[in-house]
């Protein structure tokens, strides 16, 4: 399967297990890396996965806020 579809799947597989889009702050990461985070979160409860996005939203916070200060 090549990788965007593979993406796709486990997108389409995450949303129906939590409801939600899957989060991850991606800077660095290949599409690879991405769908293994996918797939490896899928194993999650709720409340892990819960905190697991909470700190991935304060990583793409601090990525947006560190590229204004340097721009």
């Amino acid at each position: 399967m090549m990788p965007d579809a593979e993406l796709v799947e486990v997108n389409q597989a995450y949303e129906e297990r939590f409801g939600r889009v899957f989060l991850v702050c991606a800077t660095g990461l290949t599409t690879g890396d991405v769908v293994a985070a996918a797939r490896a979160r899928l194993g999650n409860d709720d409340a892990t996965e819960t905190a697991v996005v909470k700190g991935e939203l304060r990583k793409i916070a601090l990525v947006r806020l560190q590229k204004e200060l340097d721009g």
